[in-house]
């Protein structure tokens, strides 16, 4: 399983939400190129970039930033928050995004989602599937789509679609542990999905659970910059794994 470390984007600096609200903001950096470079000296090799203002003002915000990093470290990046246009795709992949994370498009706008997906193939497209209560959640966390996650999912599975960024909003910057039995029900119902697990994340145990369901990814977020995950002991996981 691949552990991306995740840092969130508002106003250039590198900050966590609880649950999605923007009220709860708190700064851990004002540099994310430094705490992306933090994430590389430990040995980790992918990076989850969430634009927060993007997904606010539904366009890319924070383009620079994302080419910062990824000019200056070698990290994997996956990108996601406000992509609401060709241009918008085309600029997240021209600052070195190496995959857009597509989540209230994909709801608003499906064929046009399937357009960029025959376009630029599976492997540069994860669909983001935000959780509420079982439903979609879109626009920021802020809006209630009405859709079911496992129809959502297995629909878009069925039309090509192999990544799946799944977050239990509730769970988000909880630091109580991840969505489970979600996502057991996700791999069990959904078959041929790389599931990338994203939120509540708090310890090592959480990640070898997560592990054990099957799924192919990890985001870990504020239980890095709470300090209840070492870059250590994440370093020292990936050696297992190698």
């Amino acid at each position: 399983m691949i552990l991306v470390p995740a840092i969130d984007i508002i106003n250039g600096q590198c900050v966590r939400l609880t649950k999605g609200d923007y009220d709860t903001k708190k700064v851990y950096s004002e540099s994310p190129v430094e705490v992306a470079k933090t994430f590389e000296g430990a040995g980790l090799t992918h990076l989850h970039v969430v634009d927060l203002d993007g997904a606010r003002a539904k366009h890319i915000v924070n383009s620079k930033v994302l080419e910062a990093i990824a000019t200056k470290t070698s990290l994997t990046v996956d990108f996601g928050g406000g992509i609401k246009s060709a241009t918008d795709l085309q600029t997240a992949f021209d600052c070195g995004a190496a995959q857009v994370t597509l989540g209230s498009i994909a709801v608003d706008a499906p064929e046009l989602v399937l357009a960029w997906l025959e376009k630029f193939g599976a492997d540069k497209l994860i669909l983001g599937a935000d959780v509420k209560n079982r439903r979609i959640a879109t626009h920021g966390w802020e809006q209630d789509s009405g859709l079911d996650v496992i129809a959502f999912v297995k629909n878009y599975s069925q039309k090509g679609f192999e990544h799946v960024l799944c977050t239990d909003v509730a769970k988000d910057g909880m630091l109580a542990g991840p969505s489970l039995e979600l996502y057991y029900e996700l791999l069990e119902k959904v078959k041929n999905i790389s599931l990338i697990a994203s939120g509540g994340v708090s310890s090592m145990d959480d990640l070898y659970q997560l592990e054990e369901l099957g799924c192919t990814a990890a985001i870990i977020g504020k239980a890095i910059y709470e300090g209840k995950i070492s870059l250590k002991a994440l370093e020292n996981y990936q050696l297992e794994q190698s």
